[in-house]
């Protein structure tokens, strides 16, 4: 009797000490994913607090037809004294330049109007207004605190269009070798 009592309570003694354990396990990684979530974070207020980031556009939701995936390569870069947009044009537009072959969002522009404000959650709102492009109105971003963002363009000539991404750090330019 005296060796079933000590298997027991050796047995007993052996699961807390596994539940302890794995408890403590969680612990760790729900604190990891906490860290890492407020680094995160504080890496996108950085960056729009810097203006200094890049849109990267995934999908596009023109006016008008259906949702498309796009590829990487479609971008909108700001920076402290210009922004480079290179985003798809999907929609109707009421007028366009004769022969013109360039979507309307392919620019690059030094003269622009830049509000950033707090959004009502968490976030920011962004207001760019390019002074040097005819057919642009206002690029309207709409950035989360985690750093995935919409952003709204408005014509004067054509639909709006809408674009869902994420907000990255600007690349760091690499040089060519001689």
């Amino acid at each position: 009797m005296n060796s079933s009592f000590a298997i027991k309570t050796l047995f007993l003694l052996s699961m807390a000490v596994s539940s302890l354990t794995s408890l403590h396990a969680q612990e760790t990684k729900a604190e990891k994913r906490a860290d890492k979530k407020a680094a995160q974070q504080a890496a996108v207020k950085s960056l729009i607090d810097g203006r200094n980031y890049v849109f990267i556009a995934q999908s596009a939701l023109p006016m008008s037809g259906r949702v498309r995936q796009l590829t990487p390569d479609f971008n909108l870069t700001v920076t402290a004294d210009s922004i480079i947009s290179y985003l798809p044009y999907f929609g109707r537009a009421y007028s366009a330049p004769y022969g013109s072959t360039r979507s309307p969002l392919d620019f690059k522009s030094k003269q622009f109007d830049y509000n950033a404000a707090p959004g009502k959650k968490d976030g920011w709102n962004i207001t760019i207004r390019p002074k040097d492009q005819q057919d642009i109105q206002t690029i309207s971003l709409t950035v989360s605190s985690d750093g995935y963002a919409s952003a709204q363009v408005t014509s004067n000539n054509r639909q709006p269009i809408s674009f869902n991404g994420v907000i990255q750090a600007v690349p760091p330019v690499k040089k060519k070798k001689k």
